[in-house]
């Protein structure tokens, strides 16, 4: 029975494991922004202004002000990601999402990305939110964070880094060999 629980209490407090429907879709990223705070976590469409009001940005502030990117491979990011529209997925509640988001936005502002072309989803537990914005996403993990060129999706990062953050993200920007820790 301690196992069941140990297993139960692992499987639960993670930041992986919930299914969704895969699919290429995009959301309609002008739909009405939905914030809804249920037990101290964000839901649906959040921004940045979200993230950096407490209770949020005692580890968001923290985290941000903390990373300190590569310079080569913030150019390389600042080079090519013009292109590219991004979708966050993200928890609240995740030690991973709070360990990584800060940094995404860090080395987004570093790279002078147009955050107009940035869309941030925050989950439940469940990976989902009221008005199923994940729908069609297919987010096992979070943080996910999508990357779209011409509408499509080209590559995606996935919870941690295989290298470095930037480092990743810069193969996934340049179109080099990208593959995150889950993909099959």
């Amino acid at each position: 029975m301690n196992n069941f629980l140990s297993l139960f209490l692992l499987v639960f407090l993670s930041c992986g494991s919930a299914s969704s429907i895969h699919s290429e879709k995009e959301i309609n990223t002008s739909a009405e922004v939905n914030r809804a705070e249920q037990q101290g976590m964000l839901l649906g469409k959040v921004e940045r202004k979200d993230l950096e009001e407490e209770p949020y940005a005692s580890w968001f502030n923290q985290g941000y002000e903390d990373y300190k990117p590569g310079e080569e491979a913030v150019e390389t990011i600042e080079d090519n990601i013009s292109d590219y529209k991004i979708k966050v997925i993200f928890g609240t509640w995740c030690p991973d999402s709070r360990r990584e988001v800060p940094k995404i936005f860090k080395l987004l502002d570093e790279a002078d990305y147009d955050m107009d072309d940035l869309s941030l989803i925050a989950v439940d537990r469940r990976k989902s939110t009221p008005d199923n914005l994940e729908e069609g996403l297919n987010v096992k993990r979070v943080p996910t964070v999508i990357f779209y060129k011409n509408g499509e999706e080209v590559n995606r990062f996935v919870e941690y880094p295989q290298e470095s953050l930037e480092e990743d993200i810069a193969k996934i920007v340049s179109e080099e060999e990208y593959t995150n820790p889950y993909a099959k």
